[in-house]
């Protein structure tokens, strides 16, 4: 089994170029509030652009986290939430278009974990807010074709890692991006039930977070820090599928922790 490099970085060149200097297969752009302005659009633009120049053909755009200061939830309901909402449905939107016009990939978040609750208790109950959860994931998925993937969270919206959920989420046939850390932590460090979900969702997944955790927190690790059994990992993650490696950066214009990561993947192979 061969693993590609995939790096990530803002639209900011000088994080591009320090990516580009270790010659990535796989491009992640990881959006945020600011690239959604008309200026802002052009940058991440030009740096799709640069990347492109480079040679790198798989691209991925990762819908940003944040408006303002609140998490884009998507079940954040239209009637209370209208600025939020809005700005959900322009920036995938805005991210759609790049992606049929340069060929590249858009990664959603179907949920988040630190604020989640707050949107949950506008809703009559859990199941409510799931089902308003893959409502907007169908229009989307409708919407992106192609183009767009949908990652898991840690919330108790949309999340991998047990079987009841997985099934449910296979069943809607979308296109998925799976992180490591995130399904470890959802299951409390049992790698057993992480093996369990690469395995369930396999041929639905489309592109890897690939990142270490201790399963307790969102520690972002690089790869062997933590507690996941990257050996088992590796022989049940989909060939056809992409990945990046999303660590936690101590500079984000050096990508040395998550080069080493590769390394350490290269090496178990």
């Amino acid at each position: 089994m061969q693993i590609p490099l995939g790096l990530k970085a803002s639209a900011d060149l000088r994080q591009v170029k320090d990516r580009l200097q270790y010659k990535p297969e796989v491009f992640e752009f990881f959006t945020a509030e600011s690239d959604f302005t008309n200026d802002g659009l052009k940058r991440l633009q030009v740096a799709i652009e640069e990347v492109k120049a480079a040679g790198i053909k798989q691209i991925v755009l990762h819908h940003p986290m944040r408006y303002r200061d609140t998490f884009t939830e998507l079940i954040a309901p239209q009637e209370q939430c209208r600025e939020l909402y809005y700005f959900i449905d322009k920036s995938t939107n805005d991210l759609l278009q790049l992606a049929f016009d340069y060929n590249l990939q858009v990664l959603v978040h179907g949920s988040y974990s630190r604020q989640t609750q707050t949107f949950i208790s506008m809703y009559p109950n859990l199941k409510a807010a799931q089902a308003a959860a893959f409502k907007r994931l169908d229009y989307f998925k409708q919407l992106g074709q192609v183009h767009i993937m949908f990652e898991n969270s840690i919330s108790p919206i949309f999340y991998y890692g047990e079987q009841d959920s997985d099934e449910e989420i296979l069943s809607k046939n979308y296109r998925l991006a799976f992180d490591t850390s995130h399904c470890f932590i959802k299951v409390k460090a049992n790698n057993e039930k992480l093996l369990a979900s690469l395995t369930r969702l396999k041929d639905q997944i489309v592109h890897y977070h690939l990142v270490d955790s201790y399963g307790q927190t969102h520690d972002s690790l690089t790869l062997g820090q933590g507690l996941i059994d990257w050996r088992r990992v590796l022989p049940r993650l989909n060939p056809a599928a992409t990945s990046i490696y999303e660590i936690n950066l101590k500079n984000q214009l050096d990508a040395s922790e998550q080069v080493k990561s590769h390394e350490y993947l290269l090496n178990l192979l």
